[in-house]
């Protein structure tokens, strides 16, 4: 396979069983319920947020910040082993264990105390990393090849939808001037049952094949462990797909939705409504991008192409959204032309897969989420750092600190053209 590393080509591996050429239902079924699992726990992660004021009344103060530091500390570093878990044991065996884990991590949550809480939601963070990774790797091992940016970016999308659910929502049911008015821990309590109920789905209906198996990857000991870890690290087209897709998603998670709001508020002076809209539709382009990117990706045969096409057009409403004034353009369509555009943060993912052997495509997943939320981790720091000890007031403050979110996606484009090409149809031609 193109792509594949020398330390890979010196110790060749058992090859993975064949990937069907066609749609099967059940592996189809397999894939929904995964996606389902992302869905689930971007409603949960996102929920919080939601309950300030009610974590703020019970706790006296809700601690958020160190909630969702924590929360993605152990998801950064969970994105490495859940990735060996799954190309060892398979995703029978790996899936509802970290389902189950996620729904015990909410009705922990749900219990209403302040250790509760923080435990709840790490323990959730544990075991959330699994949905993508999951997701991904069900994918790559039992679809077609040539639907695997599709499915991918249909991943994606269910994540999106799921971060919306778990807003308004979650909004409505605890809305103490609603129509339910339901306590909050017994909302949590409701998500811990349907993570459990999902564990037991997953169970009955995935594959009950064990992966590439221990006498693939040999007994377990440290090297046999790290040697996954060892063909995707030293192979630099692993960085090159990893470092693209995190810089293509910074700018809309950490500009856009970390401070899009503030920027329109403060530097263009439109109300809080309209800014909490505009920002919104970010995601909502997400739902469309990431599908339709990767179809389009899987329709042509190829990846570079769509990578480096979306990367321009983010770039280009990027600099419309920090240059143009508020009004010029019709009203939203900035945000959502960059949720759509940068759904080409996707493509890498599986490209991740493709430049690698088969049989580490679980890790590979993992390593891929972890080179991504690490370059946010690097980021984000950056651009506060950038703002200043007080929130900026002036467009031109906003200029200086999103310059790096800029030029990143000019580098990302450049990379972009250094990524090797890995599309079934170069693939087939080879």
């Amino acid at each position: 396979m193109s792509g594949t590393s020398p330390q890979a080509a010196s110790q060749p591996l058992n090859p993975s069983p064949a990937q069907p050429q066609k749609l099967q239902p059940l592996y189809v079924l397999s894939w929904f319920l995964c996606a389902l699992f992302y869905f689930y726990q971007y409603a949960i992660r996102s929920a919080p947020g939601i309950m300030q004021d009610e974590l703020t009344q019970a706790w006296g103060n809700s601690h958020l910040g160190l909630m969702i530091a924590s929360y993605y500390i152990v998801y950064a570093l969970m994105a490495l082993a859940v990735g060996v878990l799954l190309d060892r044991y398979g995703a029978h065996a790996i899936m509802p264990m970290f389902i189950a884990v996620t729904g015990v991590g909410c009705l922990i949550f749900g219990q209403g105390s302040l250790v509760a809480g923080i435990s709840g939601y790490i323990i959730q963070g544990i075991g959330a990393i699994c949905a993508f990774v999951g997701a991904s790797y069900v994918a790559a091992r039992y679809l077609p090849a040539r639907t695997l940016a599709l499915f991918v970016g249909l991943t994606q999308c269910m994540g999106m939808a799921g971060a919306a659910f778990g807003s308004k929502p979650t909004r409505i049911l605890i809305d103490p001037h609603g129509s339910f008015h339901i306590p909050w821990q017994s909302v949590w309590l409701g998500f811990g049952a349907i993570g459990l109920l999902l564990a037991v789905a997953v169970f009955f209906v995935m594959p009950r094949d064990t992966g590439d198996s221990d006498h693939h990857h040999g007994d377990i000991s440290a090297s046999n462990l790290l040697r996954p870890f060892k063909i995707i690290f030293s192979n630099p087209q692993s960085w090159i797909a990893g470092l693209a897709g995190g810089l293509l998603f910074v700018p809309t998670t950490i500009g856009a939705l970390g401070w899009g709001a503030l920027m329109l508020s403060k530097g263009e002076h439109t109300t809080m409504g309209f800014a909490a809209t505009d920002v919104s539709m970010v995601p909502i382009g997400w739902v469309i991008g990431c599908p339709l990117l990767g179809w389009i990706s899987d329709k042509i045969g190829r990846r570079k192409p769509v990578l480096i096409g979306g990367a321009v057009v983010l770039l280009a409403a990027s600099l419309c959204a920090l240059y143009v004034p508020v009004g010029v353009l019709p009203h939203y369509s900035v945000a959502l032309i960059m949720g759509i555009a940068s759904g080409a943060a996707m493509i890498p993912f599986s490209s991740m897969k493709e430049v690698n052997p088969p049989e580490v495509k679980g890790t590979a997943a993992g390593v891929m989420n972890f080179l991504v939320f690490g370059t946010t981790g690097i980021m984000s720091p950056l651009v506060s750092a950038l703002m200043g000890k007080t929130a900026p007031e002036t467009m031109e403050q906003f200029h200086t600190a999103f310059l790096p979110l800029v030029i990143g996606i000019g580098i990302a484009i450049v990379l972009g053209f250094c990524l090797k090409e890995t599309g079934w149809k170069v693939r087939k031609a080879s």
